[in-house]
C-alpha cells in the first residue's frame, strides 16, 4: 500500500464546538449523584484548606507576639483537623470519581461498538481499520477523564477560585487587588494560545490514526510483506509515518509547556508586587506582616486553581479532537436498517424475485440495470461471468447488505426492505470467499450461527462437510484453540469450518461466494456430496470459478454488462454456443493444458 494512502489527514472542524460537549453531558448524567458528591467533598475540603492562611495571620499578628502559647497550640491544633479532614475528603472523591470514569469509559465504548456492528460493509470498505480501531480503544480512553473528573475540576477550581477571592479581600481589601491585577494578563496569554493548541492536538490525532492503521494492516499482512520482500520498504513508510507522529506531538507539547511556565511567569510578578507593596506600607505601619504572609499564601492558592484551570484546559484542547471523532463514527448513518413498522420474516420457503432492479456502489457506474427474475423454492441457481461483473452485488442485494437503488428484492412475495434485517439474514447462510476464522475453540467457530447447539450436532454438520476428519486430528479436537482470523489453519481447512458453521444453522436460503475457491480439487470431490446434502430442499445461490462444480444446478445465469444476458441449464447454454460457452470452454482448454 502506497504510503500516501495513511498520510491522508481525516478533516475536522475549525472551531471549538460546545455542541460536542453538551451531546457528551448524556454520559454524565446517570452518575451525576456521585459526581455532586464528590463536588461537596472536594468543596468542603478546600474550603476548610482556605481558612489555614487566616489562622497563621492569627498566629502571626496575636499568638506570638503576645507569647499565648495556649492560643498557638490552639491554633496549631486546628491547623492539622483541617488538613486531616482536607485528606480524608479528598481520598473518597478520588474513589468516586474513578469509579465514574470507567463507567463513562463502558458507556461510550458500549454505544460506540453497537453503532459499528449497524454500519454498511461500505463503511468499512472505505476505511482503514486501524483507524476505527483507534477511535473504539485509545479516543475513548483519553475522553473519559475528560468528561468525569475535567469537568468536575472546572467547577471546583472555580469555587476554589471564588473562596480565595472572597478569603483575601476579608484579610486585606487593597493586597486582593493586587493580586486580581494579574487576571487580565493572564486571560490575553490564553486567548493567543487557544487555537495553536486546538490546531496542533488535532494534527497528533491525525498522524497517530494514519501510524495505527498502517500499523495494523501490516501486522495482518506479515506473511504477504515477507513473500514479497518489502520489509525495508514498510520499515522506511513506517518510519516516514512515526516521524510524522514526532513532529506533530513536539508541535503541541510547545505549545502545551507555553501554559504553566506563562502561569507561572504572571504568579511570580504578582507576589513580587504583593511584597513590594505590602513591605512600603508594612513600612509605614499599615500592615502587618501577618496580613503580608497571608495574603502570599492566598495568592499562591489563587493562581495554584488557575494553573490547574490551565491544564484542564491543555487536557480540554488535547481531547475534543478525539471527542469530536468518536461522535462523527456515532453519527455515521446507518444506511441498511429496519422501518419503522418493519414486520418479522415468516419462515423463509425460498421464492426470490427481482424486479427491475438497478444498483451502483458510488452513483457513477450502474452495477446493475434493470434486472428482473425470479427463483422457485428450492432452486439452484449458479451465477457466472467475468470478475465485477455483479455475481456478488446481486447476492448481496438478496441478504439485504445494500439498498437496491430502484425496484424491489422480494423473498415468497415480500419486498425485503419492508421486513426486520435480523429476521431476514437468521434465515440465510453466506459463504464467503473470505472464510472467517474467529479466536477462541474450532467448536466455538463451528457454533458461532447457533449457539444453542450441542456437540453432537456440531459432529455431524463438520461429518457432512468432511471437515471432521482434519479436526479430529487436531491436538484437542473441537476444543482446539484458534488464533486470530484462523492463522493456524490452511485457507482450505477454514473453509470447511465456515461450511460446517453455515450447515449447522439450518439456513432457509443458501449462498455460496467462491465457497469451495481455496478447497484442493480432491477434497472438493468428497465434499460434493455434503454440498449436494446442503443444497437438498433450499434455495441457493453458487458463484463459482470452477464452471466444473455448478454443472448440476437447476439454472445458470450469465451476468455481465449490468444484467442477466443467458439463463438456463448446463446443457442448454452449451448449446446455445454463446457467453457461457465461450466461458466454459476456454476454461477447460486451460485445464488441459496444465493437466
Amino acid at each position: 500500500m502506497a504510503k500516501n494512502t495513511y498520510k491522508q489527514d481525516e478533516i475536522l472542524e475549525e472551531p471549538f464546538d460546545i455542541r460536542h460537549l453538551l451531546r457528551a453531558s448524556s454520559y454524565i448524567k446517570k452518575y451525576q449523584k456521585r459526581m455532586i458528591c464528590a463536588i461537596l467533598l472536594s468543596g468542603i475540603g478546600g474550603a476548610f484548606g482556605y481558612v489555614a492562611p487566616m489562622i497563621i495571620q492569627r498566629a502571626l499578628d496575636v499568638a506570638i507576639p503576645d507569647k499565648n502559647f495556649r492560643l498557638l497550640f490552639s491554633l496549631v491544633g486546628v491547623l492539622i483537623g483541617i488538613y486531616t479532614v482536607s485528606v480524608i475528603f479528598t481520598t473518597i472523591r478520588s474513589k468516586i470519581m474513578v469509579d465514574v470514569s470507567q463507567s463513562i469509559i463502558y458507556d461510550i465504548r458500549k454505544d460506540l461498538f453497537a453503532h459499528l456492528q449497524k454500519l454498511p460493509f461500505q463503511y468499512y470498505d472505505d476505511r482503514p481499520h486501524g483507524k476505527i480501531l483507534i477511535r473504539v480503544v485509545n479516543y475513548v480512553n483519553s475522553v473519559s477523564d475528560m468528561l468525569s473528573n475535567g469537568l468536575i475540576n472546572i467547577l471546583l477550581e472555580s469555587f476554589n477560585l471564588l473562596f480565595i477571592v472572597i478569603f483575601m479581600f476579608l484579610v486585606d481589601v487593597q493586597m486582593a487587588l493586587v493580586v486580581l491585577c494579574g487576571v487580565p494578563v493572564l486571560m490575553v496569554f490564553m486567548f493567543w494560545i487557544k487555537n495553536r493548541q486546538r490546531k496542533a492536538w488535532q494534527a497528533v490525532s491525525n498522524k497517530n490514526s494514519n501510524l495505527n492503521a498502517y500499523l495494523q494492516e501490516n501486522i495482518v499482512g506479515a506473511r504477504i510483506t515477507q513473500i514479497f520482500a518489502r520489509e525495508d520498504e514498510n520499515a522506511r513508510i513506517f518510519q516516514d509515518l512515526s516521524n510524522d507522529c514526532r513532529q506533530t506531538w513536539n508541535t503541541a507539547v510547545r505549545y502545551s509547556n507555553l501554559v504553566w511556565p506563562g502561569i507561572d511567569s504572571i504568579s511570580v510578578c504578582v507576589r513580587a508586587a504583593i511584597f513590594l507593596f505590602g513591605l512600603v506600607l508594612f513600612g509605614e505601619g499599615n500592615k502587618s506582616l501577618g496580613t503580608i504572609v497571608a495574603i502570599s499564601s492566598y495568592a499562591s492558592f489563587f493562581w495554584q486553581p488557575i494553573m490547574n484551570l490551565g491544564n484542564i484546559f491543555n487536557n480540554f484542547i488535547n481531547n475534543i479532537a478525539y471527542l469530536e471523532r468518536i461522535f462523527e463514527t456515532m453519527d455515521e448513518p446507518v444506511t441498511i436498517s429496519d422501518k419503522e413498522n418493519a414486520r418479522e420474516m415468516p419462515k423463509i420457503r425460498g421464492e426470490v424475485t427481482f424486479d427491475h432492479v438497478s444498483f451502483s456502489y458510488d452513483k457513477s457506474k450502474k452495477i446493475l440495470k434493470d434486472v428482473s427474475f425470479t427463483v422457485k423454492p428450492g432452486e439452484s441457481i449458479a451465477l457466472v461471468g467475468p470478475t465485477g461483473a455483479g455475481k456478488s452485488t446481486i447476492v448481496n442485494l438478496i441478504s439485504r447488505f445494500y439498498n437496491v437503488d430502484s425496484g424491489r428484492v422480494l423473498i415468497d412475495g415480500q419486498d425485503i426492505s419492508d421486513v426486520t434485517i435480523h429476521s431476514l439474514r437468521s434465515q440465510m447462510g453466506i459463504m464467503m470467499q473470505d472464510s472467517f476464522i474467529f479466536s477462541g475453540t474450532i467448536g466455538d467457530n463451528i457454533r458461532y450461527g447457533k449457539l444453542t447447539a450441542s456437540e453432537e450436532e456440531i459432529q455431524k454438520a463438520s461429518r457432512i462437510v468432511c471437515a471432521d476428519e482434519f479436526i479430529s486430528r487436531m491436538p484437542e479436537g473441537y476444543d482446539t484453540e484458534v488464533r486470530e482470523r484462523g492463522s493456524m489453519l490452511s485457507q482450505g481447512q477454514k473453509q470447511l469450518i465456515s461450511f460446517a458453521r453455515t450447515l449447522l444453522s439450518d439456513p432457509s436460503i443458501l449462498i455460496l461466494d467462491e465457497a469451495t475457491s481455496s478447497i484442493d480439487v480432491q477434497t472438493e470431490k468428497a465434499l460434493q456430496t455434503g454440498l449436494n446434502a446442503m443444497l437438498q430442499g433450499r434455495t441457493s445461490f453458487i458463484i463459482a470459478h470452477r464452471l466444473s462444480t455448478i454443472r448440476d444446478c437447476d439454472r445458470i445465469m450469465y451476468i455481465d454488462d449490468g444484467g442477466i444476458l443467458e439463463t438456463g441449464t448446463h446443457e442448454e447454454l452449451m448449446a446455445k454456443k454463446g457467453h457461457y460457452y465461450k466461458l466454459y470452454t476456454a476454461q477447460l482448454d486451460e485445464v488441459h493444458k496444465t493437466a
